[in-house]
């Protein structure tokens, strides 16, 4: 007989005990469900991974709602009943605020006085600048008119001496 025309004969073994054929109807359900676990895990894990991309946002939205609402509430709260049961008298702020009122009331004070001192003092300005180029004129017309009569005497003494001489 030829190679090609012997058919291979698969043998099954029947098991003889309850017990072991029940073994074997596991195996062969466990050989067929292989596939479909790979399946179901692949899609579990896509589905998970959607769930994450939808949970993220959620999450970060949720601890920014604590963060900002929940948390100042809170604090506030427990501030509120610390201050309830300490038995220490509560701390004046009579000083500070007179300590911050006499400050502005000394600012506004000095800014009067500086800009009443800065205006004194272009007016002083102002008036010395116009006594000095009125001073500056005076001492010209005094310069000229003493060069002017400088020049008519030099003229004269010229006059005199050009009369001696001839």
């Amino acid at each position: 007989m030829s190679l090609t025309l012997r058919k291979r004969r698969i043998v099954v073994e029947m098991p003889a005990t309850v017990m072991g054929r029940m073994k074997a109807q596991a195996m062969r359900a466990g050989d067929r469900l292989v596939p479909v676990a790979d399946q179901a895990k692949v899609a579990a894990a896509h589905r998970i991974e959607d769930a994450r991309y939808w949970a993220a946002p959620k999450l970060e939205g949720a601890a920014h709602r604590v963060e900002d609402q929940l948390a100042p509430a809170l604090s506030a709260l427990l501030t509120q009943a610390a201050s309830r049961i300490d038995p220490t008298p509560a701390k004046s702020r009579r000083w500070p605020t007179l300590v911050l009122v006499t400050g502005l009331a000394l600012g506004a004070a000095g800014y009067m006085f500086y800009r009443r001192n800065a205006q004194q003092w272009t007016d002083h300005m102002k008036d010395s600048a116009s006594d000095a180029s009125r001073w500056v004129s005076e001492r010209a017309d005094q310069t000229t008119d003493k060069v002017s009569s400088n020049a008519e005497q030099a003229a004269e003494k010229v006059d005199q001496a050009a009369k001696k001489m001839s």
